[in-house]
């Protein structure tokens, strides 16, 4: 019998996981030439309302860190110190390997009207964004 982890439990591993790693985060420029490197500065998660136990929103503060590799598509968008955000989802898997286990959504997030309004309200209060 396999115990699955509850959203709660996640998202204390999760916090815990971004805390104590002070992450960075790696993605492919658009351009696919190069990778751009960010430290994960703040974050929240949210439970979507009506997948509670199925899928979690994160709200991310990014700051550029470097990049590195091939030439850039956009670099006028692009310098040392600037602030993204990035909003993604953690969903329980439902087939093969990853059935019943917390992955990262690899599609851009839909979310529901109600949660994106309480995502936005969270991360404002938790100075994920910043004034």
């Amino acid at each position: 019998m396999i115990i699955m982890e509850s959203t709660v439990d996640f998202i204390k591993r999760k916090n815990e996981q971004f805390q104590n790693e002070k992450a960075r985060v790696r993605t492919r420029e658009i351009g696919r030439n190069a990778r751009c490197y960010y430290v994960r500065e703040a974050w929240t998660f949210l439970p979507q309302h009506n997948l509670e136990h199925d899928k979690v929103f994160v709200f991310e503060r990014l700051r550029m860190e470097r990049i590195e590799g091939g030439e850039i598509a956009f670099k006028s968008s692009w310098a040392e110190g600037n602030i993204e955000y990035r909003i993604g989802y953690y969903i329980r898997g439902k087939i093969k390997r990853a059935k019943d286990k917390w992955v990262w959504g690899q599609y851009c997030p839909l979310i529901p009207h109600k949660d994106l309004l309480s995502l936005f309200l969270k991360a404002k209060t938790e100075k994920v964004i910043l004034d």
